[in-house]
């Protein structure tokens, strides 16, 4: 299941209590041997603050499924980051290749989603075009790794099979365009299936015939001037991921550009109440916070809350702001997390509303 789908999923589900555990994994060993001792350590806080709030009677199903963690976690592929989404009704793990701010366990009516949201921001499903003397190669890829290459009846390309040799240099250069041509209609085919920008992996020479021939340029969001040999795919991932992630940094730079533009026509708000209405208003367009920020709160109605010290406090929402970004992101706007210094002219948490 796709991430959003996994988010729009637990948000629609509104149970007390409804936990949330949330921490970093190490890969490699020795490292990894910490894994097991986090998760003993917020399941003991868990059972420790539901005992306390709901007592051992009212919720046996959840402390037996806390109590298996563990062993789920054995059998587990992790990444950089886990999170741990239990209730009566659901018990799901989902991995994460972005570690997180705050290590933490949550406990509230509805789940605390706010570390996926930020690696939904973060998470790039991408293709990547590989263009070498030996011919053509895509690749569907997910951040920095490769999740296959693509081989269908125009993937992988030979070598160019036109004559490209000669003194005729009109001639040769529209031999070679014609290659290009015939590779970029396939990329195409393949873009207009899935939807998936490319980043090009060539020499600066065929990037630039490629662009020339190129029907959709705009998908071409990237390139990097190597010459990775097709035995290398992991290689040529995590260098076009560094691409990538340039290019995420630059979209949030150019998000609170627009914030601040926003100010001096009245759409930009920052009290944290104003920004939690136009949020569940469907008002909210565009959504900044910095990355280490948050807030519990204690409900007063369903639009206001008192701002509160402790998170653990009972009858606390743990983290406002999970569901503010999520309100923001499913009815149809933008929402960044950010440790950019540019924010902290506007404040913690900002939100742009569309009127």
């Amino acid at each position: 299941m796709a991430l959003k789908d996994i988010i729009q999923s637990l948000t629609e589900k509104n149970e007390s209590p409804s936990i949330t555990l949330s921490f970093n994994t190490y890969r490699t060993f020795p490292d990894s041997e910490k894994n097991p001792i986090i998760l003993k350590n917020l399941i003991k806080e868990a059972e420790n603050r539901l005992l306390e709030e709901y007592g051992k009677r009212d919720i046996p199903e959840i402390l037996e499924k806390l109590e298996e963690l563990p062993d789920k976690l054995a059998t587990t592929k992790l990444m950089d980051s886990l999170h741990v989404f239990i209730s009566k009704d659901v018990d799901e793990l989902v991995v994460s290749p972005w570690p997180v701010d705050n290590e933490a366990v949550f406990i509230d009516d509805t789940f605390a989603v706010k570390p996926l949201i930020k690696a939904l921001n973060r998470t790039k499903e991408y293709m990547i075009l590989s263009i070498a003397q030996g011919g053509a190669h895509l690749f569907e890829a997910l951040n920095d790794g490769i999740e296959k290459e693509i081989v269908n009846d125009d993937f992988p390309f030979d070598a160019n099979p036109l004559e490209v040799t000669g003194s005729d240099n009109n001639k040769v250069e529209n031999r070679l365009k014609e290659y290009f041509n015939q590779i970029d209609k396939a990329v195409v085919e393949v873009h207009n299936g899935n939807d998936l920008d490319v980043v090009v992996i060539s020499t600066e020479p065929n990037y630039a015939m490629l662009m020339e021939v190129a029907d959709i340029p705009k998908m071409y969001i990237a390139h990097d001037n190597k010459n990775y040999d097709v035995s290398e795919p992991d290689k040529m991932a995590k260098q076009a991921f560094e691409s990538i992630k340039d290019l995420q940094k630059e979209e949030r730079g150019l998000a609170i550009g627009e914030l601040k533009q926003a100010v001096s026509s009245g759409q930009v708000l920052t009290d944290l109440q104003d920004i939690y209405q136009a949020a569940i208003d469907g008002r909210g367009d565009l959504l900044m916070v910095q990355q280490d920020y948050e807030q519990p709160v204690k409900m007063t109605s369903d639009r206001s809350f008192d701002l509160v010290d402790d998170a653990k406090e009972t009858g606390v929402v743990d983290d406002i702001v999970s569901s503010i970004a999520w309100n923001v992101l499913s009815k149809g706007g933008k929402a960044y997390f950010t440790g950019q210094e540019e924010l902290s002219d506007l404040g913690q948490i900002v939100l742009k509303v569309r009127y």
